[in-house]
């Protein structure tokens, strides 16, 4: 046996941060994920707005990562990346995709599932202009999920800050922009003792939004 194979079995949290109930819920499944959003960024959870993003090729065979979420609305949930990507191909075929907040640290995780759609030019163009210059260079050098060399990516790196040298302004990628989620489900998941854990699940269907109660 491996030491791995020895402490695996062993580690345990008991979870003691307190329930969670139908009464304490915000009225939108937005505003409460707003809400813990909040908190986990005032308790000091590092990027509490990652969410491991899941998607499937149309073969069904899934595929995850970390993102960092970019916008919530009752539209839905907003994060930017490269069009040409494993995951942007996946969304493209599939229209569907999943994604987890995992604030660990406060015994909580949120989960979204739904449909995905392209946001509009214009809403990727206003978050594009926010981000810092080197992260707008890195987008346009890098070709998202391809095999590269990283001596080939830090010369395509170069290039780009010598293109881009004089422009004040760097434009958009035109591979390059925001997916949304727009939810059918969005679970909130607290922590508690026994491993009986509280799920409350906001569920959209013909009749708008309703919240339900899973068994952890």
């Amino acid at each position: 046996m491996s030491e791995v194979d020895v402490v695996l079995p062993a580690m345990r949290v008991s979870y003691e941060a307190g329930p969670l109930d139908e009464g304490s819920l915000a009225e939108s499944w937005h505003e409460q994920l707003g809400l813990w959003l909040a908190e986990a960024e005032s308790a000091g959870v590092p990027e509490p707005n990652a969410m491991v993003l899941a998607t499937a090729d149309p073969s069904g065979r899934p595929s995850s990562r970390t993102v960092l979420a970019k916008g919530l609305d009752e539209r839905g949930l907003t994060f930017y990346t490269n069009y040409t990507s494993t995951k942007s191909h996946d969304l493209q075929a599939t229209r569907y995709a999943s994604a987890t907040f995992p604030w660990i640290a406060l015994q909580r995780q949120a989960t979204v599932r739904g449909t995905v759609e392209r946001v509009s030019p214009a809403e990727s163009a206003e978050y594009w202009a926010q981000r810092p210059r080197g992260s707008q260079l890195g987008a346009w050098a890098s070709p998202q999920s391809r095999v590269v060399s990283k001596g080939s990516l830090d010369a395509a790196l170069v290039a780009i800050e010598r293109r881009f040298a004089d422009v004040e302004r760097i434009p958009v990628p035109p591979h390059w922009g925001g997916w949304r989620i727009r939810p059918e489900t969005v679970e909130f998941w607290q922590g508690r003792p026994d491993r009986l854990h509280d799920r409350l699940r906001y569920v959209h269907d013909s009749d708008g939004w309703r919240v339900e109660r899973v068994a952890p």
